[in-house]
């Protein structure tokens, strides 16, 4: 198996990208018990509570650094503000996910954080393409991922929002080419 360093992983002009630890949690359930962060993404629930936190922590310390990353977006002076991660979908085509607390939107920390990660899964696991994408009523989300390079395929699935109540919500993809 293929032993990969997550600590520390990614610095970018204004922030660090880290792995995610046990004390980030309450300031993590923070940001995400917010409706607005919640329903753009599959798999956050809302209300979102100190032990989804915990939860999703814990799920990410044993994910397989060979396949799967997940790392806290940490602020040198705002501390943890989100969570950028890349797992493996059906098929075996990896994805990027992020997520930004409301009182950091529209700084440029989602697209920084993005693309300082996607220059690290290059370097680290050798990716050449990765997919992403977003909630066809989040076009914030979609400018982000064109800031980082990604490109449109054309292609709109329906992915379910758990936070929306399981809704299938149309998902416009995208592609990042190295």
């Amino acid at each position: 198996m293929c032993a990969i360093e997550l600590e520390p992983v990614v610095t970018t002009q204004r922030l660090r990208l880290r792995k995610a630890r046990k004390a980030d949690a309450a300031r993590l359930a923070s940001y995400a018990n917010d409706f607005d962060v919640a329903r753009m993404t599959t798999g956050m629930p809302y209300p979102y509570g100190v032990e989804h936190a915990e939860g999703f922590l814990e799920k990410a310390s044993e994910a397989d650094p060979a396949r799967e990353a997940v790392f806290v977006i940490d602020h040198p002076e705002h501390g943890a503000i989100g969570v950028l991660g890349f797992d493996t979908r059906d098929g075996g085509a990896r994805e990027i996910g992020y997520w930004i607390g409301r009182p950091h939107w529209g700084q440029g920390y989602a697209t920084e954080a993005a693309s300082g990660a996607l220059v690290w899964a290059h370097r680290t696991w050798g990716r050449r393409y990765m997919h992403a994408g977003h909630f066809a009523d989040n076009p914030a989300s979609g400018q982000v991922l064109c800031n980082a390079g990604f490109l449109y395929t054309g292609d709109v699935e329906l992915r379910p929002s758990i936070a929306r109540g399981g809704r299938a919500t149309p998902t416009r993809m995208m592609v990042w080419l190295a």
